[in-house]
């Protein structure tokens, strides 16, 4: 119904045999690039803000390129990127050095890196779009980096830089972790240069030598120890070590596919098996706190950086951001669809009541925890049959005609809303545009008995509201329903995430909203004061003492109660129809959702200082009206 802004996406790749192999094994020397383009493209989902691409030719002489970077804004970066990219190859040969470096041609190389950017934290321009290039004359510590990630601790990050001397030309969390890493990167050059020159060598084979003797185990310990956040964070090394490193809670994902010919990074599993054609178990989830690592010589590794945390992989990336096509993922969400069936018996008034309801969903991506929901409704519907068969069996009244009664009753499952076309809401007044919100969605005319029966739409989640009120309420409304359940296959989102994904305002959420709301009429807005003042309060407080001071304003009602706010908020004066929602639970999130616990958007419980820290800011701001959560 709503969208929201997902989190990045990566892409590696390192080709492990010459580039002649792929020539004549797949017919193109830009078998990588090729690859490249599969997996941003079908990642195209997590980030459609801007989108950057990066190559290192490991085999250009010296006077020749040997790193090469596109980047591009707007929905169609990918399509810029590559049609650039694409100008920049056939104009190679016209170039004045072709004579010179016949074999060196632009994105002509081993390694292989790209980006999908969504912005978490209000920053956009070309400034902030990944790869990022920190350039050297020495190929070992010329670095290029590009990552899914968002860190809490940003100011302390920019204090570590700049106490050493540096001079970031930006307060951003991907040039402070630029310049971080680039330090211990020239520190580990420098350490290898000495070793060296005591050993004899000088020039070309001492930096040679350091190119093939480069441990970033260290580099990446040494940056990475000081940081709070969720991440994944890909690296390449203009000598060309790459590597990929996940945060050591997993809150954000991470999959790699290594074999003799490439390895391969993404942020989704099904990417990979698209892209390189294998199968679910040969693509591996890398392990919070690791690092996929590739050497100069070509070695593959996966090495452990940071001591691993408490497992908090996201449970919001399952719900909503990552591909359905996820063979895990995609159970879940048929599973988080039955969790929700015994709310929907109990909100559209009993499992007699199936014939008056018809059951759908809104949009295309709540499909598969429809499928789940449905699924969960005949189990039951087939129950009541079995029940009903037996009782009359036992009374001597089972005939053909009653069996045949029984058994004609189905769920009642339409397509009742169709999104028509991508209107465009020009009009900047806000009743013209809430006009044209209302008619993004076309319904199907002719199924809903006006006034009897019910209508229950299944969603991913409702975080914001504004699309169900000015838009879905209003268009089911047309179809004159007795009453419309609104299902949200994700329990209530009521705090901001702070990792990766842009949901940062508390104001923002309808579940916060609806809290609000019951406290000023409850006479409780003593509440927002106080956890105002708490917040204030821990804003200087040791990690060790932080806590989120926010889950006080949700302390004093019921789930229930919450959800029941929710519905009288969103629906429009003019709705003739009793509205309700139904959320999950987050008991029932976590029973589909396993081994992603990390529910901080839901419970508040946040898996890190920072994290704390970010929440209680988010209100301090919206106490004081402040637009940002920085």
């Amino acid at each position: 119904m709503e969208i929201i802004k997902h989190e990045c996406g990566v892409a590696l790749i390192r080709l492990l045999k010459p580039l002649d192999y792929y020539k004549e094994k797949y017919g193109t020397a830009y078998y990588g690039l090729n690859k490249l383009y599969l997996l941003m493209e079908k990642q195209h989902n997590r980030g459609q803000e801007a989108a950057g691409a990066g190559c290192i030719d490991l085999d250009a002489p010296a006077g020749a390129e040997y790193i090469w970077r596109e980047r591009a804004m707007g929905t169609q970066a990918i399509q810029d990127i590559f049609q650039n990219i694409s100008r920049r190859i056939e104009h190679a040969g016209k170039q004045d050095d072709a004579a010179f470096f016949p074999e060196s041609k632009p994105f002509l190389g081993q390694i292989y890196m790209g980006h999908l950017r969504y912005s978490t934290t209000g920053r956009s321009g070309m400034n902030y779009v990944h790869p990022f290039l920190r350039r050297n004359n020495w190929r070992s510590r010329t670095l290029m980096l590009c990552g899914n990630f968002n860190m809490t601790n940003v100011r302390q990050i920019f204090d570590n830089v700049v106490s050493r001397g540096q001079h970031p030309r930006l307060y951003a969390d991907t040039v402070l972790l630029l310049e971080q890493i680039g330090y211990a990167l020239d520190k580990e050059n420098t350490r290898l240069h000495r070793l060296f020159t005591d050993h004899g060598l000088e020039g070309i084979e001492n930096a040679k030598a350091i190119e093939q003797n480069l441990d970033l185990r260290y580099t990446l310990r040494s940056a990475a120890s000081t940081w709070d956040g969720g991440y994944v964070i890909c690296g390449a090394v203009g000598s060309g070590d790459i590597w990929a490193l996940r945060d050591p809670n997993g809150i954000r994902p991470a999959f790699y596919y290594a074999d003799d010919e490439i390895v391969v990074v993404a942020s989704e599993r099904p990417v990979i098996q698209t892209t390189i054609n294998v199968p679910f178990a040969k693509v591996q989830e890398l392990e919070p706190g690791c690092a996929v690592m590739v050497n100069a010589a070509g070695n593959v590794s996966i090495e452990r950086i940071l001591p691993k945390g408490q497992n908090q992989r996201c449970s919001f990336e399952r719900i909503y951001f990552s591909r359905g096509s996820d063979a895990q993922i995609y159970q879940e969400r048929k599973a988080l669809g039955r969790c929700l069936v015994p709310d929907i018996i109990k909100e559209i008034g009993g499992i007699d009541k199936l014939p008056d309801t018809i059951f759908s969903f809104i949009p295309n991506t709540a499909e598969v925890a429809f499928l789940g929901m449905t699924e969960g409704l005949e189990a039951c519907l087939d129950n009541k049959k079995t029940q009903q068969i037996t009782r009359l069996a036992e009374e001597n009244k089972l005939t053909e005609n009653t069996i045949r009664h029984i058994m004609s009753e189905k769920l009642r499952i339409e397509k009742l809303a169709i999104k028509d076309i991508k209107l465009r809401t020009f009009i900047a007044e806000g009743n013209s545009r809430n006009d044209l919100a209302a008619h993004v969605y076309d319904v199907t005319y002719g199924l809903v008995r006006n006034n009897k029966d019910t209508i229950v739409i299944i969603d991913d989640s409702i975080v914001r509201g504004t699309t169900l009120k000015e838009s879905i309420l209003r268009m089911l409304n047309r179809l004159h329903p007795r009453k419309i359940v609104v299902v949200s296959s994700s329990p209530q989102v009521r705090y901001p995430d702070c990792y990766g994904i842009d949901m940062s305002r508390m104001g923002e959420f309808c579940a916060f909203r609806a809290a609000v709301s019951l406290l000023h009429k409850a006479g409780r807005k003593d509440i927002l004061d106080n956890v105002y003042r708490l917040c204030k309060e821990q804003e200087n407080a040791p990690d060790n003492k932080v806590e989120n001071c926010v889950k006080a304003v949700y302390a004093p009602f019921t789930d229930q109660e919450i959800a029941d706010e929710i519905a009288t908020m969103l629906t429009p004066k003019d709705i003739k129809a009793e509205v309700s929602i139904v959320y999950q639970s987050v008991s029932g999130l976590h029973k589909a959702v396993p081994d992603c616990p990390g529910d901080w958007y839901f419970s508040g419980n946040y898996p890190t200082p920072g994290g704390k820290r970010m929440v209680n800011r988010a209100f301090i701001n919206y106490y004081e009206g402040n637009q940002f959560m920085r």
